[in-house]
């Protein structure tokens, strides 16, 4: 009888540590992916859109049973756009919940300050934003963002093409991303026969930028090239309209969301860049319409008519990975990493990806638009 009942307690015993086994490898068979996003602050209307699309295609990949039958797991915190902030997500993310790849946002300074540790930690990086300067950090960054030049050569080729705009000036914001647009177009804007008289810096929340157009202005400006994101640019709007001026505005790529009350006060005299996402009923049918119709199915149904264009992103950084780990058949960091550089041809929602050992920014080819806006329409300029 005694032996009976030990029997009883030593299978009791067994049954669990088998189900605590089973569960432990449960957990072991997810996929992390940490995202550091500025989900308050300057950045939040396109880290936000980011987050949901990278949470988006992983839900889609989950549902076909995960990537080689690991499920994803998408880990999110707020640096609330601030570098000191992103530091302390990015270390969180690696010691406590022990992240395999990021996918994080848009804020290119807080990206650059963790990357060293995250570069020492040999986790790779699929980003938003801008890539690291430092060689060995650049190593484990890849990113889904065109080239800043990009950005710059449409506004410059329209002001050259359509108006008789020779002379501009330069407003942006102290973010690494808009000082490159900023070297960009002083280097260049000679080269398509304009002159830049002015270049003024604003802080991401400056409640008014009326002294820094007037200089620009009084230098002989006919048009401004806003770079940087969030609710500035509605101030700068405003400022022009303001002063009563007759000056052009074109920023860079950006949330719809910001650029509707923007086009309201400027009307005719306001024109962005836009991404493929963001004019796709102008599109010719094709690999690039197509890739933007597979991803805007889930995100309508979810999300409704939010714009793509950051989410899309967020979503070709995922499907990214997902082709990283089946060509390298392996999951660990340094694997993955070398499948990335060897990814080339891949139809993404934002452009055609190729990367290589030596170029780690993935679109090559110029994917942007200039567009302009009435009321929610979206008109690419020709």
């Amino acid at each position: 009888m005694e032996s009976r009942r030990l029997g009883t307690k030593l299978g009791g015993l067994v049954a669990g540590a088998v189900l605590l086994m089973s569960a432990t490898a449960a957990v072991a068979q997810t996929y992390k992916i940490g995202i550091s996003a500025g989900l308050t602050g300057y950045a939040a209307t396109v880290d936000r859109s980011w987050s949901d699309g990278v949470k988006l295609a992983a839900d889609a990949i989950n549902a076909k049973g995960g990537i080689k039958g690991r499920k994803i797991e998408v880990i999110v915190e707020d640096n609330r756009s601030e570098p000191q902030e992103a530091v302390i997500v990015y270390r969180k993310m690696m010691t406590s919940d022990k992240v395999d790849v990021f996918a994080s946002g848009c804020v290119s300074a807080g990206n650059f300050a963790a990357a060293a540790a995250v570069a020492r930690a040999q986790i790779p990086m699929v980003l938003c934003s801008i890539l690291p300067n430092k060689e060995d950090e650049l190593k484990w960054a890849f990113s889904t963002l065109p080239p800043a030049r990009f950005e710059v050569e449409r506004r410059l080729e329209y002001l050259r093409d359509n108006t008789q705009i020779r002379k501009i000036g330069i407003l942006h914001d102290p973010s690494p991303y808009a000082n490159l647009q900023k070297g960009v177009a002083e280097k260049s804007a000679a080269a398509y026969g304009i002159q830049v008289v002015g270049i003024e810096q604003y802080k991401t929340d400056d409640p008014d930028l009326s002294v820094q157009i007037g200089k620009m202005n009084s230098a002989g400006a006919g048009a401004i090239l806003k770079i940087g994101l969030g609710g500035t640019t509605l101030t700068a709007a405003k400022n022009i309209k303001q002063l009563g001026l007759q000056t052009l505005m074109l920023t860079s790529l950006e949330d719809l969301t910001v650029f509707k009350p923007v086009a309201d006060v400027l009307g005719d005299k306001f024109f962005f860049v836009a991404a493929p996402s963001q004019v796709v009923d102008a599109l010719p049918s094709g690999p690039l319409k197509k890739s933007i119709a597979d991803f805007l199915l889930p995100w309508k149904a979810k999300y409704g008519d939010r714009d793509p264009n950051w989410a899309g992103r967020g979503w070709d950084a995922v499907y990214l990975i997902q082709a990283a780990i089946l060509r390298a058949n392996a999951f660990e960091g340094a694997k993955v990493r070398d499948a990335i550089e060897t990814i080339t041809g891949f139809q993404g929602t934002s452009g055609v990806y190729d990367f290589s050992p030596t170029n780690h920014q993935g679109i090559i080819n110029n994917p942007l638009f200039l567009a302009t806006m009435s009321g929610s329409q979206v008109k690419i300029v020709k």
